[in-house]
Order: C-alpha cells, then sequence, then structure tokens
C-alpha cells in the first residue's frame, strides 16, 4: 500500500540493523562486479529471462508492469514477491551469497543503504539518455545517488496529502472548495467540523505511529522551507521553530478533544480507516488510499505552515543489481516502466501515481481533478535521505516516536534531549 515510513511495513531495529550487516559483508565482492552487467551478454531484446524482486507493498503495481512487459516483449521478467517484514534480510543474504536478482526494488527511504553498499549498478548515463530525464520523479533519483551517480528509478509512488469530507465542511458552514492552506487553517477547519458534534471529529492522526507521523507531519515543515534533518542525514532538526509549530498545533487538538478517540493509542493499523467511515472532517493519508475512499472526499496538498506545499515522496525505487549479467536487458524493462505506454496504460489507468511530472494530467486522470492534484504535487515533495532513517524513525521503540509523543501527549520540556538522542540514532 505504501512505503515502510508507514505503519504496515515497519522493521525492527533488530531486522534493519542485521540486514544491513549481511549487505555490509557483500560490499567488497560487489564493488568489483560493479561492471560486470555490461559485457558479454544478450541483446536487449533477445528473449533473455530476467529475475526481479519486491516487497509484497508494491505486488499489484509490479505484477501489473511485469505482465504488461512479458506480453509485448520477446524478454521475460520472472516477478518474486516476498513478505515485506522479511525483505532486507533477504537481500543481505543474497548480496552475500552473491545471488541477487537481475532487479531489485527498494523501499524508497532504505534505497540509500543499498547504494552505498554496492548492491546496485550505476546507470547515471543510462538515465540521462531517457528523453523524458528531466521529468521523472527527481526525489526518487536522487536518494539513490552517490558522489554524482544514480543506481535507481521510481518503481512506485505513494505521497502524503489532506483528505476532506465535503459533505462535514458544507454542514460545518466551510466552502467544501476551499481546504487548508496553512496549519493554522487545517486547525481551524478542523475545529468547525468539531463542532457539529456527535459521533463527528475533527481530525485523526496515528499518534503511536513513527511512521505515520513522519509521512503526513514532515511536510508541513518542508513546505514551510524548513528541514527535518541535514543534508546528510546524521543530525536531526526536529527541535526547530517550525516543528515546534507543528507539535503544539496537534497538541491542542488533542488537548481540546479535536482529535477522534484512539487518536493517542494508534499504531498505524488502522489509521486510514476512520476517515472512510463519513465522521472525519480532515486529516493528511496516504495518496494511494483514494481509490478506496467515497465520493465526497476531497484531495488538497498538504501546506507549509504558513502556506507553500509539500509532499512526502514515498513509495519503491527500483535498479538493475552489480552482479547482473544482463543489464541491457535489464534497463530495457525499466526503461520501458517509465515509458508513456507503461505509465498512462499500467499506472494511471489503475488509478496510482505516475512517475513523470509530465503525465501528471494524462486522460485517465483527466476524468478526476483529485487524481490530477496528486501527479502534480510528486514534483514538489521530498524523500528523506539517512543510511539510519528506519532505526531513527520507523522502529516503534526509536526516539522519533518518543520526541512526537512528548511534544504532543506529554512532556513537551524534553525537547531538545529527545532531539540529541534522534541525532544520536542518525549519526549511528
Amino acid at each position: 500500500m505504501f512505503a515502510s515510513t508507514q505503519p504496515g511495513n515497519r522493521n525492527t531495529r533488530r531486522r534493519i540493523v542485521g540486514g544491513l550487516a549481511a549487505v555490509a559483508a557483500a560490499t567488497l565482492v560487489l564493488t568489483a562486479c560493479s561492471t560486470a552487467g555490461d559485457s558479454g551478454e544478450a541483446t536487449p531484446e533477445g528473449g533473455t529471462e530476467l529475475t526481479m524482486w519486491t516487497r509484497a507493498a508494491t505486488q499489484i503495481q509490479s505484477q501489473a508492469f511485469v505482465d504488461a512487459y512479458n506480453a509485448s516483449h520477446d524478454n521475460q521478467v520472472k516477478l518474486t514477491i516476498i513478505p515485506t517484514d522479511d525483505y532486507q534480510t533477504k537481500i543481505g543474504a543474497a548480496a552475500g551469497s552473491k545471488s541477487l536478482p537481475d532487479i531489485f526494488a527498494s523501499d524508497v527511504v532504505f534505497a540509500p543503504n543499498y547504494t552505498s553498499q554496492g548492491l546496485y549498478l550505476d546507470i547515471t548515463d543510462r538515465i540521462a539518455a531517457l528523453p523524458f530525464a528531466a521529468d521523472i520523479a527527481q526525489s526518487h533519483v536522487e536518494v539513490g545517488t552517490v558522489d554524482g551517480k544514480s543506481y535507481v528509478v521510481p518503481h512506485t509512488m505513494d505521497l502524503s496529502v489532506m483528505f476532506y469530507n465535503k459533505d462535514l465542511y458544507e454542514k460545518a458552514g466551510l466552502d467544501p472548495e476551499k481546504p487548508p492552506t496553512t496549519l493554522a487553517e487545517f486547525d481551524e477547519q478542523a475545529r468547525a467540523i468539531d463542532a457539529l458534534g456527535g459521533d463527528v471529529s475533527g481530525t485523526f492522526f496515528g499518534g503511536n505511529c513513527g511512521g505515520c507521523m513522519v509521512f503526513t507531519g514532515f511536510p508541513w515543515i518542508w513546505g514551510a522551507g524548513g528541514s527535518v534533518m541535514n543534508d546528510d542525514g546524521t543530525e536531526s532538526d526536529l527541535a526547530s521553530a517550525d516543528a515546534q509549530t507543528f507539535y503544539e498545533t496537534y497538541r491542542g487538538l488533542a488537548a481540546d478533544g479535536i482529535v477522534a478517540p484512539g487518536t493517542k493509542d494508534e499504531t498505524g493499523a488502522t489509521w486510514v480507516a476512520p476517515f472512510a467511515e463519513g465522521n472525519i472532517g480532515v486529516m493528511p493519508m496516504p495518496s494511494t488510499m483514494l481509490g478506496s475512499m467515497p465520493d465526497y472526499t476531497g484531495v488538497a496538498v498538504i501546506p507549509g505552515i504558513d502556506g507553500g506545499e509539500s509532499t512526502f515522496v514515498g513509495g519503491d525505487s527500483i535498479g538493475i543489481s552489480a552482479t547482473s549479467k544482463n543489464a541491457d536487458a535489464a534497463w530495457d524493462f525499466l526503461s520501458w516502466t517509465l515509458g508513456d505506454e507503461a505509465q498512462v496504460e499500467v499506472l494511471a489507468k489503475n488509478g496510482d501515481v505516475v512517475a513523470r511530472t509530465d503525465l501528471a494530467s494524462n486522460k485517465y486522470s483527466e476524468k478526476d481533478p483529485r487524481v490530477v492534484t496528486i501527479n502534480e504535487v510528486a514534483g514538489k515533495g521530498t524523500t528523506p535521505y539517512s543510511l539510519n532513517f528506519g532505526a531513527a524513525f520507523n522502529d516503534p521503540n526509536g526516539p522519533w516516536l518518543v520526541l512526537f509523543r512528548n511534544q504532543v501527549f506529554g512532556d513537551a520540556s524534553s525537547l531538545e534531549k529527545d532531539n540529541d538522542a534522534l541525532s544520536t540514532v542518525l549519526a549511528g
């Protein structure tokens, strides 16, 4: 459904560290083989069988790509779907035994781990040669770029956007065509809807889910021009004035009962469900949920604190393994997935977010302006870079969740101490 910046795909810190240890053990071997795929292989359309791995979270989109490609090409892709929680361990073990597939995807926030360890083939020149290279979602490419060399392209896209209930907006006397454009307006509109009473609540969020609050909380800060980490992803900037404004707003919503019951204890397993039941006014959510939402659902970009807009660009990146002996054939598949036909007839037709800004408006998305809004914001978002992202932000016992819960539900005076603890984990 969405990246492991969200709850359903959390990995424990033990698993992350264990998987990366296996990856590290294979680094020297793979580095020596990093150009192996460029020699002595079949032509791109020579009937080559390619092996490909993805995690279960992207099964629908991955299978759709593979089925469409296999139906129209001599080359054939054999897809293996691996349980999401087992994926990093599986990649680490395969790297250690030099048995990685030709192509493998990665939750975008973990792509830096694989690229820095030399598991992917350098595809910088191949990407640059694409006629639509500048239109590809750059956040996915950038997070997989090391020392100026690019190793991955987008595979699936999941964005955080604002969902709001137009029916409740009308009942509360709000304009259903004017969703919040600042954090203050979000607060005001949530309070206005909550005042309807009964089972209606202004908003809801995963108050005990680190991934949920990364995915939906960081855009408030980015949209204001702020940062959440330094460029190297080794130091937290989540004690900033912008971050504090974000915490204070959510703290007020919780303290005043504007949030739905269960918010404080929501671990992420059911955090998207309440909105679909029709009793939540407005809340940031994963864009991939639009297809399962009622007709009254409005979609807007998450604004910055005082304006602007941003999104967390999640999903999966994909690249060619450094040990593949079929690099040209593998690139034929990857480049095809980024082409007009695959992006429109596979992704857009199914209601998924496209990975190219020039295709944001297409014959399928034009039928629903909300989809165009989602597609267009992809080029304005950010994918945070850190080698220790999982341990810092996704671990249910990690420092980010401690910081967030203290600021919103507990002892707000601990901010500097909690931020330092977060930086310690980020630094590794």
